[in-house]
């Protein structure tokens, strides 16, 4: 998105209804600044009420407010190191040339080219794959993380509503290496019942994926893990997320996109199965042929 969006996004956590309509203003601002409530409802694909809330969640009184904002981001604002949104010159009229926006900026591009909202999604990942890469330049605490679940016999993995796809493959890996991974992605009485059954079984940690939107029965599990005498460990978008963890290990989810794309956080995972799998070698070769002898007995794959 356009500096000048960027900054009214920065630190809001929108809703995918709200995510279709800035998506639609990074691509079509020139236009949108123009249009009322209703038709910007229309041309997002949402309701009405959604663009009064989306209004609301970037902290405006209503959209009419969010409309004058946005639209010295078109006419007279740069969007980088001009007024923040809704400044204006003392005269009243917007600051700045009426030229339109930089070539960083949201909406419509220098020769009314819109921009493209589905690369910039990709880009954004990228960036995100880079911050993991990045934090592993110091890999001792997936390493010391991978030592110690290696170890944790056996191995409960926490993973509910959107989080239970990621927790599900970190699972399918890990229990080609270690002996005893117990998958937990339904809540309730079940749920309950694994995280009892794992410790009495000798469970010494917990792993839990956590991604947002946070669901507030894993954060419950989370401590009543803690109750039973379990350590937890977690894989979460960010280090600082609302909910204790002994061990976080936080990789940013992308959020250009209606829904969050999870590639930063599947990557961390495999990196932490990876280091599992360091941290038992002999073990680790032992399953690892075993398994191979098996699917190629029983013609598990075609090639």
């Amino acid at each position: 998105m356009g500096d000048g969006l960027d900054r009214l996004l920065e630190g809001r956590r929108l809703s995918p209804a709200q995510r279709r309509i800035a998506r639609y203003l990074d691509g079509h601002l020139a236009e949108a600044i123009f249009l009322s409530s209703v038709e910007l409802a229309d041309r997002a694909g949402v309701s009405q009420p959604s663009v009064t809330r989306f209004a609301a969640a970037l902290g405006f009184a209503g959209y009419p407010e969010l409309r004058q904002a946005l639209r010295p981001l078109v006419v007279g604002g740069n969007g980088t190191g001009g007024p923040l949104p809704g400044s204006a010159s003392p005269d009243g009229a917007p600051s700045g040339d009426s030229s339109g926006v930089s070539s960083g900026g949201g909406g419509s591009r220098a020769g009314g080219a819109p921009r493209n909202g589905l690369q910039a999604a990709i880009d954004a990942e990228v960036g995100n794959l880079r911050a993991i890469r990045e934090g592993l330049a110091d890999p001792s605490a997936v390493t010391e993380l991978g030592a110690v679940l290696a170890g944790c016999e056996p191995l409960p993995v926490l993973g509910l509503r959107v989080s239970s796809g990621l927790a599900t493959t970190f699972a399918y890996y890990a229990r080609r290496i270690h002996p005893d991974v117990r998958l937990l992605v339904h809540g309730g009485s079940e749920l309950a019942d694994g995280l009892h059954a794992a410790r009495r079984a000798g469970a010494a940690w917990l792993l839990a994926v956590v991604l947002p939107r946070y669901p507030a029965e894993a954060v419950r599990a989370l401590a009543d893990a803690r109750g039973l005498g379990l350590r937890t460990a977690v894989i979460t978008d960010r280090p600082d997320a609302p909910f204790e963890a002994d061990v976080v290990l936080a990789a940013p989810v992308g959020e250009r996109l209606v829904f969050d794309s999870h590639a930063a956080p599947l990557a961390l995972a495999m990196v932490l199965v990876e280091a599992m799998a360091d941290a038992a070698p002999l073990r680790t070769q032992a399953r690892l042929e075993e398994y191979e002898r098996m699917t190629d007995q029983a013609g598990v794959f075609v090639c």
